[in-house]
């Protein structure tokens, strides 16, 4: 089995105001790079190789955690399509039948012109391959995005409904990935403080 221990980038302003970010690019907010400069990394993942979303949020994430990662472009956000730069609510108040359907699709939900959390664990299942195959303990700076479909991927949730354990944002989530690169959890919400 081979670590793999995964971890949201730092907020940006779109998030701190609930905007969908997709694969738009800003940089971390002052209160997120600040935040994030104040994140250490926990001793379980000491000598981790690191990889990073091409996206400037999760590089100058990493760059706070003093780790140098290799781009992974498997790594980069969902793409939220038409929908990047609202926010959920809005486009709930906006038309809530439509999206009451869309989000029930779960697996296969997909915002006009973007990209469904299937779509990405399509994207992802080549990377969990090549990083069982190398069996090196890994970590990742990625997005919201990407750790739900990992999750999905490791227990099975459909995502229709409420996921079998929250990821929350400024901690680790520690996986660990079979032979074949199946992934399965093996503990979420890991501190990262100093």
């Amino acid at each position: 089995m081979t670590a793999f221990a995964v971890l949201r980038h730092a907020p940006t302003a779109w998030n701190e105001s609930g905007r969908l970010q997709g694969r738009c690019d800003p940089s971390l907010s002052q209160r997120g790079r600040a935040a994030a400069n104040h994140w250490a990394l926990p001793d379980a993942v000491a000598g981790f190789r690191w990889l990073a979303s091409p996206l400037h949020r999760a590089l100058e994430t990493a760059e706070c955690l003093a780790v140098k990662p290799t781009v992974e472009p498997a790594l980069i956000e969902m793409a939220w399509g038409d929908w990047e730069g609202h926010t959920l609510a809005a486009l709930r108040a906006a038309d809530p039948v439509g999206m009451g359907e869309i989000e029930a699709r779960g697996l296969d939900f997909n915002p006009p012109g973007g990209e469904s959390p299937r779509l990405v664990q399509a994207r992802l299942r080549p990377l969990l391959v090549r990083l069982a195959t190398e069996a090196l303990p890994t970590g990742a700076v990625t997005h919201k995005g990407v750790l739900r479909a990992l999750l999905a991927l490791a227990t099975g949730w459909d995502m229709a409904g409420d996921p079998p354990v929250k990821l929350r944002p400024a901690m680790l989530h520690l996986f660990e990935l079979a032979p074949d690169g199946t992934p399965r959890l093996i503990q979420a919400n890991i501190a990262l403080g100093r």
